[in-house]
């Protein structure tokens, strides 16, 4: 089947030829008919497999022009990059459409994304908080939403986000369509689709923990971060098919030290990407890998779901991932399409266990390669690879003063705030020695 197949109009089917897109991918086949049918869906697809195109195509099919100010598609999602990265998406897609669409997110002044609302807006792209912000200070009106998105909804539970996504979902209107996408369905996300939606179609592509088969994965064992590092430096100095790699750290401590030791032999080529980092420095980050003017990009696990990079060529698992899932989504960002990738994996003593977990979801073992010879075994390790030596702890038996010892002496009397208060027959008496009347009343 071809997207020509599939009832959509001339202006959605030049743009798709524009972006070189003529065959659907099975969640995109699957969807296209049952979101058009008005139909309540969660979608149940991998990464890579083009969710965000599953629900554009009919979302933006059935949009009919409207002089209203006010959104009629409201798509939410977890992170700031990937607002970007779906305003993006229905920019192309709509491409020969009239129609306005803007993203708003926090950690920008609301100052700054208020006249996007206020000019008038049919698709609106938002994280929780902010669209919340907007929506209770009265700039937003939610009332003529027809098709709720929530994208990445299992990742949008994990994060914490279900309080503010009820408090939306009140703010919506009875009669609309709702549409969820997701990786996984956890317990949590079947209690929240039972809590406030009404018997929505599910439609599986793949699950998350079925490998993508044009990703080729293995293993390195190594002891330890600085031959990590050695060995990270040999695959970029000598494979020049190694053109754009991301590279997954566990921390964003981490992801610093990596990005310091990597740029000193790749200065102008290396980036990094994670949430301590400036909004506008995140942006130019991810814009400059995708756009190839950077080679490598050190991220943490903040852009394993939901972006779009463009050919990555490998994807480098620094740190084994501790939540299974999370490997597959970071394996996710090669491969995508009908493009090869290479998945590589450094796998510490300590992350055996880590792997096991990943083999088990994906029931595929992670072929583990040589290490190369001309790579510098280290044994030098940092401080958190040091042995940690337990210390006893001895209690200091606390001298108290009622006890005596040291300089405690005790109070003069006339020092003790004891029963302060003197009546003045008592002060009279102990100033003259005797009673001290104020004389006959006359």
């Amino acid at each position: 089947m071809q997207f020509s197949d599939l009832n959509l109009n001339t202006t959605l089917l030049n743009a798709l030829s524009d972006l070189n897109i003529s065959v659907p991918t099975t969640i995109q086949e699957k969807a296209f008919p049952v979101i058009m049918s008005g139909r309540d869906v969660v979608g149940i697809a991998q990464t890579g497999t083009g969710k965000t195109i599953s629900y554009l195509l009919p979302c933006l099919r059935q949009w009919k022009f409207t002089k209203e100010k006010h959104p009629s598609i409201l798509i939410v999602v977890p992170t700031r990059e990937l607002v970007l990265q779906v305003v993006e998406d229905v920019e192309a897609i709509a491409k020969y459409m009239n129609i306005r669409v803007a993203g708003v997110y926090g950690g920008v002044n609301m100052v700054q994304q208020t006249p996007l609302i206020v000019a008038g807006l049919d698709v609106l792209v938002a994280t929780p908080g902010r669209l919340l912000d907007f929506a209770l200070n009265g700039t937003l009106k939610l009332r003529l939403v027809k098709r709720f998105i929530i994208d990445e909804v299992d990742e949008m539970l994990n994060l914490g986000f279900r309080p503010q996504l009820i408090r939306v979902i009140d703010l919506l209107p009875a009669k609309r369509q709702n549409l969820m996408f997701s990786a996984t369905i956890t317990d949590e996300l079947s209690a929240f689709i039972a809590d406030f939606f009404i018997d929505p179609i599910e439609i599986e592509a793949a699950r998350t923990g079925t490998p993508l088969a044009n990703i080729k994965q293995a293993g390195v064992k190594v002891p330890n971060f600085n031959t990590k590092i050695n060995l990270l430096k040999f695959l970029l100095k000598n494979n020049p098919g190694f053109s754009k790699v991301l590279v997954f750290v566990s921390t964003k401590k981490m992801a610093d030290d990596v990005f310091d030791r990597i740029s000193e032999d790749f200065p102008e080529q290396t980036g990094v990407i994670h949430s301590n980092k400036s909004q506008n420095y995140r942006v130019n980050a991810y814009r400059s890998f995708n756009a190839n003017e950077m080679r490598v990009l050190i991220a943490t696990d903040l852009v394993a779901r939901g972006l779009d990079f463009d050919d990555v060529t490998h994807v480098v698992n620094f740190d084994m991932p501790d939540v299974p899932e999370n490997y597959i989504h970071r394996v996710g960002r090669t491969g995508r399409a009908d493009k090869k990738g290479v998945a590589l994996s450094f796998i510490t003593k300590s992350d055996n266990d880590y792997r096991k977990a990943v083999e088990a979801l994906m029931g595929v073992k992670i072929s583990v390669m040589k290490m190369p010879e001309d790579v510098q075994i280290s044994t030098e390790l940092t401080e958190y690879e040091m042995p940690q030596v337990a210390m006893k702890n001895v209690l200091v038996k606390v001298i108290r003063p009622e006890q005596g010892g040291g300089a405690f002496h005790e109070k003069k009397d006339k020092n003790k705030k004891v029963n302060m208060k003197v009546r003045r027959a008592e002060a009279m008496r102990n100033k003259y020695g005797k009673p001290k009347s104020r004389g006959q009343k006359k």
